[in-house]
């Protein structure tokens, strides 16, 4: 099987990461990781979560730096990315990234939210070039599930 221009890259970016993103995508509770409906594909909220383990948890700017966050952001992504190769087959599928929502776990004066959101923005321009532009909110939360740094849901035209 040939892989898309964005399957290849995909898989380099996740490389680049350092972690394996192949297999079983876990999630916790009774919902769905992604749902199609039309030409739309919504992929739930993910987690800096590698195999078992959050990998990056805590306060950003209380314990986590901006480039950790980051990297917590990039990771949810790749997640989301693979969850919908999964579904469609291909990554290649994909039209166009609509929507994307990072929620940053924030000490009370962290302000960067943006800044860690463009760790997964610049991620998805990478592997779907302009079908990977996207309409983006970044929202500083007090907590998330299992005290992740970041949780990411994305919606995509397909």
């Amino acid at each position: 099987m040939t892989l898309s221009t964005a399957d290849n890259e995909f898989e380099s970016q996740a490389q680049a990461l350092g972690f394996d993103f192949n297999g079983e995508i876990k999630i916790g509770g009774h919902y769905a990781s992604v749902i199609q409906h039309g030409h739309e594909v919504y992929v739930s909220g993910q987690i800096p979560r590698v195999g078992d383990k959050v990998v990056v948890t805590g306060a950003a700017g209380e314990g986590v730096t901006l480039e950790q966050a980051q990297l917590a952001a990039q990771i949810c992504v790749i997640r989301a990315l693979a969850l919908l190769r999964n579904q469609l087959g291909s990554l290649s599928k994909i039209k166009q990234v609509l929507r994307i929502t990072v929620y940053v776990n924030s000490a009370h004066n962290f302000t960067q939210q943006s800044e860690v959101a463009d760790g997964a923005s610049d991620i998805l321009f990478r592997v779907l070039g302009e079908a990977g532009r996207h309409t983006r909110t970044s929202v500083g939360v007090a907590q998330l599930p299992k005290s992740a740094t970041v949780e990411l849901d994305l919606i995509a035209a397909i």
